[in-house]
């Protein structure tokens, strides 16, 4: 591929991927996603629940990096996951100056009914795409996440 074109096609690329960005935080889609699933929750708050069930458990300086917003913000909000019984906080077994979210059979059945909601949403949009194409779209987004991870990783950032 030439320079020129492979220039034009990682700016797409980066568009499709900031057009998805847009759509994955639509707040109607929020509100399409937790009806689905018969959920009542903050909008707010169900992306962190589900963050703590994906990489908890978790320290909340560590979720508020990964949220994209104020570790205040995230405190107050894991606190207010913890009240309904959905996260438990406990002292970092690595540093007990750490206090840690970790998903509760609560929250677990929560995030539970957000994956089959999202996986009967989903449905009608790719059921056009052949098996072969849903594959090959799950592995090359694996692998870009994956190989930005890295080189994260390597610069130290």
């Amino acid at each position: 591929m030439t320079t020129r074109r492979r220039q034009t096609t990682l700016r797409r690329l980066h568009g499709a991927i900031i057009d998805l960005i847009v759509l994955m935080n639509l707040p109607s889609r929020d509100d399409e996603l937790l009806a689905e699933a018969g959920v009542s929750l903050d909008r707010a708050l169900f992306p962190l629940l589900v963050g703590i069930e994906r990489f908890g458990p978790i320290g909340v300086v560590e979720l508020a990096e990964r949220a994209g917003r104020d570790y205040t913000t995230i405190s107050r909000q894991v606190a207010k996951l913890a009240s309904l019984g959905l996260v438990e906080r406990r002292p970092s077994p690595a540093d007990a100056r750490v206090k840690e979210a970790i998903i509760t059979a609560e929250g677990r059945r929560v995030t539970d009914a957000l994956d089959a909601a999202r996986q009967r949403l989903a449905g009608p949009v790719l059921a056009q795409w052949s098996d072969r194409d849903l594959m090959e779209l799950e592995r090359l987004m694996r692998r870009y996440v994956d190989d930005m991870s890295a080189a994260k990783a390597i610069k130290g950032d």
